[in-house]
């Protein structure tokens, strides 16, 4: 795509873009640069049903919920995609609320002090207020508030900035910089002519994610089934083994959340029947229900089982991703 065309493209983003018309009982529309994924809970006691993780593009807007809106209240939280570099952003309020990292469905007690279903952790929800109304359309705005194409463009702006492209400002306004940047992306990934935002945005986030490690031990698994996983280390000089972590497919599981400070991480996938699909040569210790176990000796004596893991340098860094494909362990 030659020059002139990635501006006149990207202003199209920039004029040509509104709002859909909300069709469903709860639509969320994403005003930020930001690619968001939300989650949802209806409250209607003595229990809560909380969905997520719905994806909302820039300048997009999704379904959340289908159902019509008749639960006593509303809550949402949404945080942005792990393809972004810098700290990561959450919308959100003061009422913690269970989620997972995969995209999931939980019901629970409204009342319930903790989080008990496996892989769930608290995070903070704000109310939605949609005043009784059996349908909502609610928008997550950053500073300064855009409107839905200038958050488009604007967030174009960010995953090519994301992709290392030297992006000065992240705003809805066109410039020769930016359509420079997206004419060379657009060749680069050989999109096709028909090719729209989604396939777009889709690519941006794809590219960004392989270059972006936040901080902690981040599992992402590209294939087609879900996955149990669990990680190795040696801490202190000693081994530890800990599992296990569900990772649905297209979708990522935090393992460790605070900085790396170890050489190596070594990295067990299995499927839910138990075969190995992701294995290495460390031996470490596992067990079949979720674990943390001290030491890699006498697996077996001690009533474990012995499994081989796979070694991810992280020798350095502080965050890492593992991207796991159809043929086991990206590089």
């Amino acid at each position: 795509m030659s020059l002139r065309w990635a501006l006149l493209a990207l202003a199209f983003l920039a004029c040509c873009f509104e709002a859909r018309p909300a069709q469903a009982a709860l639509t969320l529309c994403n005003r930020t640069s930001y690619i968001l994924y939300a989650a949802t809970s209806a409250i209607q006691s003595p229990g809560s049903e909380t969905q997520g993780w719905t994806r909302i593009a820039p300048g997009d807007c999704q379904t959340a919920r289908k159902e019509v809106l008749k639960a006593e209240s509303y809550l949402v939280h949404a945080r942005s995609a792990l393809a972004h570099s810098g700290s990561p952003r959450a919308w959100g309020g003061s009422y913690p609320v269970c989620v997972k990292d995969a995209n999931f469905t939980l019901k629970q007690s409204v009342t319930q002090p903790t989080c008990t279903a496996e892989d769930s952790f608290a995070l903070p929800f704000a109310a939605i207020a949609n005043r009784g109304k059996s349908a909502w359309t609610m928008n997550f705005d950053e500073k300064p508030v855009m409107s839905l194409s200038e958050a488009q463009l604007a967030g174009v702006k960010r995953l090519l900035k994301d992709n290392g492209y030297a992006i000065v400002r992240i705003d809805g306004k066109p410039d020769k910089a930016t359509g420079a940047a997206l004419a060379d992306f657009r060749g680069r990934m050989h999109f096709g002519p028909n090719a729209g935002n989604a396939e777009l945005f889709n690519a941006l986030e794809q590219e960004a994610a392989k270059k972006i490690a936040p901080s902690g031990y981040t599992v992402c698994n590209d294939s087609g089934e879900a996955l149990l996983v669990a990680l190795g280390q040696i801490e202190h000089g000693k081994p530890v083994s800990r599992g296990w972590w569900t990772v649905e497919p297209r979708a990522c599981a935090k393992a460790v959340t605070t900085p790396l400070k170890t050489d190596t991480v070594f990295l067990l996938a299995q499927r839910k029947n138990g075969s190995v699909f992701v294995g290495g040569a460390q031996k470490f210790c596992v067990t079949s229900v979720v674990f943390e176990v001290l030491g890699a000796q006498n697996c077996v004596t001690r009533g474990l089982t012995e499994a081989g893991f796979a070694a991810t340098p992280t020798k350095g860094r502080t965050g890492y991703v593992a991207h796991i494909g159809q043929d086991g362990l990206k590089p």
